[in-house]
């Protein structure tokens, strides 16, 4: 049975934010640069996007990390499946985020970035679920505050399925 899709965020209103992130790191970065930090697969659409209207210096980097096992449900644990190409000593590291819910997974990582000496840490996600956090995470720069559905597209996927969509849908 094929999924529907219903458009929970529209293509103009995640553009439209986007572009108020961009300005408002830009903003809190002036005079200075940022080293941001894809984590893979999900937030690689978002993180270009987000690249191409921050105005101050941008590097970036590349992450993949999960903290699930076998089931759906998070184990605790971080496993990095791809790890960064360049160090995070000294820089201003802006995690990029598709979308945090149990924030169990950036958890952990943002101990191990802060083990690893950066001068400070951010997240930006571009969506955020609060009701489901058990782990204490602050989310510095946020998309949209939705609520506890399952979200595809803007780099969300169902199956390896919808990333590529233009815009936040729900799988019905």
């Amino acid at each position: 049975m094929a999924e529907t899709i219903k458009v929970l965020i529209s293509e103009e209103d995640v553009n439209a934010r986007i572009n108020e992130l961009g300005k408002k790191i830009s903003e809190d970065y002036a005079g200075g640069q940022v080293h941001l930090i894809c984590i893979l697969k999900g937030g690689v659409f978002f993180m270009c996007e987000l690249a191409k209207r921050i105005t101050v210096p941008v590097s970036m980097d590349f992450m993949s990390v999960s903290s699930y096992g076998n089931g759906t449900t998070s184990s605790g644990v971080i496993k990095i499946n791809k790890d960064l190409d360049e160090p995070v000593e000294g820089k201003d590291v802006i995690v990029v985020e598709d979308i945090v819910d149990s924030g169990r997974t950036l958890y952990h990582l943002f101990g191990i970035l802060k083990e690893r000496g950066a001068k400070s840490l951010k997240l930006c996600a571009l969506l955020d679920k609060p009701e489901r956090r058990v782990c204490d995470v602050k989310v510095d720069y946020i998309g949209f505050e939705i609520p506890d559905e399952f979200v595809v597209g803007y780099g969300l996927d169902y199956a390896q399925k919808y990333r590529n969509l233009p815009y936040v849908g729900c799988v019905k």
